[in-house]
């Protein structure tokens, strides 16, 4: 198996662990090689390092690659055989070995003896996406990985399963962020124009595309935002005008100072489905209001999702425009913020303050 096809279920082993959920507790085991615990994946345990993490199809194999059973969740214990696990994992080594195709629903049913339902329903639960969602993922990477490589998009676009051009294009800037051509050439194309300004938070850093706002970020330092934008966007061509989308930036320190209650802006933000997901239901949260991450989670569908949740609250590329300092944790406390608790809980200040006054007038 290649080693791309490898990172696809591993990842989403790992985000199984990560929202500790019940239904796939038994499917699969978690081996830490700092400590050599192997765990349940709904173990209570502190999470360890990505890096550090090894996964099991069963007991036996674990412990036959050295790992000791925790002793708080106790995996030993896990006896009852699965069948359906061993005829997933069979469907996922088919759908890796057909390099060119995504193979029908019937087709995995043959391979495995399965109703198509019945394929259907477990392998979701198993492996947390359906077999057409999973065959695609590897087949978006097998394509980024060979357009990474140089190779012309023509022959990525083909060889990698894509029935035609128009199809992959219609995918793009869900799959790889900007169109192929933009992607093969490492991002090269892309112009982002930036400004700072100091506001009461520190300094204000926004950068922009042509289709809209892409970064806002919170500091005490002025080079040090400059600094951070730089490595993220690394490939692009980026520099700093003051002037440009003026109107955007002062919008944004209206709404710091608490003299706007809504940021209605354009937006090119990148982030993957959950993100996104996330992120839209943060902006649905009312000025002056607060929402713990356990309640976004509800409000996605997905409620074992939380700590999920929290990161993709962490990796919001928009301070303030997506508001994530609204959302707390479920005892109360104000939780992490990417820009400072000291930041967060001025703003949430700010928010009752305007909001209260607002009210008495």
């Amino acid at each position: 198996m290649q080693l791309q096809q490898i990172s696809v279920l591993e990842e989403t082993l790992w985000q199984a662990v990560l929202n500790r959920d019940p239904a796939i507790d038994g499917k699969f085991f978690y081996g830490v090689r700092s400590t050599g615990v192997y765990c349940r994946p709904i173990c209570p345990s502190r999470r360890p390092n990505r890096n550090q993490v090894c996964f099991f199809q069963s007991v036996q194999e674990a412990e036959i690659a050295g790992f000791r059973a925790c002793k708080r969740c106790q995996p030993q214990f896990e006896t009852v055989p699965n069948t359906a696990k061993s005829k997933v994992l069979a469907v996922c080594r088919y759908i890796e070995a057909q390099g060119d195709h995504i193979p029908t629903l019937s087709e995995l049913c043959s391979e495995v003896e399965m109703s198509p339902s019945y394929l259907q329903r477990i392998f979701k639960q198993i492996i947390g996406v359906s077999p057409f969602q999973y065959a695609d993922a590897l087949r978006s990477q097998r394509l980024k990985q060979r357009l990474q490589s140089g190779e012309e998009i023509a022959h990525a676009v083909y060889d990698t399963g894509y029935g035609s051009s128009s199809q992959l294009y219609e995918k793009a800037p869900k799959q790889l962020g900007m169109t192929p051509k933009t992607y093969r050439q490492a991002g090269k194309t892309i112009k982002i124009v930036y400004a700072i300004a100091p506001c009461p938070l520190g300094y204000l850093l926004v950068a922009t595309t042509e289709k809209g706002i892409c970064a806002v970020k919170l500091g005490n330092e002025a080079d040090k935002l400059e600094h951070i934008l730089n490595q993220e966007f690394h490939q692009a061509h980026i520099i700093r005008d003051d002037h440009t989308h003026k109107e955007w930036i002062q919008a944004i320190l209206d709404f710091i100072a608490g003299g706007e209650a809504h940021l209605n802006l354009p937006l090119d933000i990148r982030g993957t489905a959950f993100q996104k997901q996330v992120w839209e239901a943060l902006q649905k949260i009312p000025y002056g209001e607060t929402r713990t991450y356990t309640d976004i989670a509800r409000n996605i569908a997905k409620p074992h999702a939380v700590r999920a949740v929290g990161n993709a609250c962490g990796a919001n590329p928009i301070a303030l425009i997506v508001p994530c300092h609204r959302v707390l944790r479920s005892d109360g406390s104000l939780g992490g913020y990417h820009w400072g608790i000291e930041r967060k809980q001025k703003l949430l200040t700010q928010e009752s303050k305007f909001l209260k006054d607002d009210s008495n007038t």
